[in-house]
């Protein structure tokens, strides 16, 4: 086990600046200005000092996901960042330290967010990007106490946003909702 003091990972302060391009200016980035930044201060000092071959991270941080993958690339490109699916509660909601945050009635209704997602699957033939976004959004608002910050439907490499299921790649719906004060994330393959 790993478990170094403070000071050992961070003998003095770390002021750099990670260019992600436009990875970390939607969604998350663009709620949470600079986090993905500290996220990468983080990471890349775990990994300059542990050297993995390979490094596991949940899917449910689909862009944190996507923004380490995109920094190792360029810095570290022997590391192999593997992807691990989203581990749910038996209810389907996503698993999360911050589900132990929720009330009892959003505990109840927070299970809505994936119900929806994964439902939605199935409209990708029969309606558009647009019409499935609404979709969604609707769903979810609909139930009181659950409101949704943004859905977007992206290009899973980078993280743009898609106008049309013909676009070439692999595509995922990126949602974060509020249920009470506590906001959630989880996200859905559309095409992979």
């Amino acid at each position: 086990m790993f478990a170094p003091s403070v000071s050992e990972v961070y003998p003095e302060k770390d002021t750099r600046v990670f260019d992600f391009g436009n990875l970390d200016k939607v969604m998350e980035g663009k709620y949470r200005p600079g986090h993905f930044n500290g996220v990468a201060q983080v990471v890349s000092r775990l990994f300059s000092i542990v050297k993995p071959d390979k490094a596991f991270f949940g899917a449910k941080d689909f862009q944190q996901m996507a923004i380490i993958r995109q920094m190792t690339k360029e810095m570290m490109p022997q590391i192999e960042i593997v992807g691990c699916p989203i581990v749910r509660e038996a209810d389907g909601l996503a698993l999360s330290s911050r589900n132990a945050l929720l009330t009892p009635e959003m505990r109840k209704k927070a299970p809505i967010i994936a119900a929806t997602l994964f439902e939605s699957v199935n409209f990708v033939s029969t309606k558009s990007v647009d019409e499935l976004k609404k979709y969604v959004i609707e769903q979810i608002n609909s139930v009181s106490g659950l409101e949704v910050e943004y859905f977007e439907i992206v290009d899973s490499i980078t993280l743009q946003p898609v106008n049309s299921w013909d676009e070439t790649g692999q595509i995922t719906g990126c949602i974060t909702v509020y249920a009470g004060n506590v906001r959630l994330i989880d996200n859905v393959t559309y095409k992979s």
